[in-house]
């Protein structure tokens, strides 16, 4: 299992390898934006990872291409999309919503 806590509302949860940071979110009740259902079409899930970016699966080019139609105050070299961002390896993730 991994430990996953979503700030600001400092909710941890566990969730397995193969997961998606939304699909831990929405499978524990936690309110994260995703207007195009996690289809990595838009970018209203992205969050900032403030620890345990190295549990989480590589940037991909598309992922990345999305990234780029953020606005400057919301990126970071941490921003990920969560519907893209799958739990790889133990550990524990902090993130927080960015939108």
């Amino acid at each position: 299992m991994i430990e996953v806590t979503f700030r600001p509302q400092e909710i941890t949860v566990f969730a397995n390898r193969g997961d998606t940071l939304l699909d831990t979110a929405l499978d524990n009740g936690i309110k994260l934006e995703h207007e195009c259902g996690g289809n990595c079409a838009c970018t209203t899930c992205a969050v900032e990872i403030l620890e345990g970016g190295h549990c989480l699966s590589l940037l991909l080019p598309e992922e990345r291409e999305r990234l780029t139609t953020l606005e400057p105050e919301q990126k970071s070299p941490d921003t990920r999309l969560a519907c893209q961002a799958i739990l790889k390896i133990k550990g524990t993730v902090i993130l927080r919503a960015v939108s």
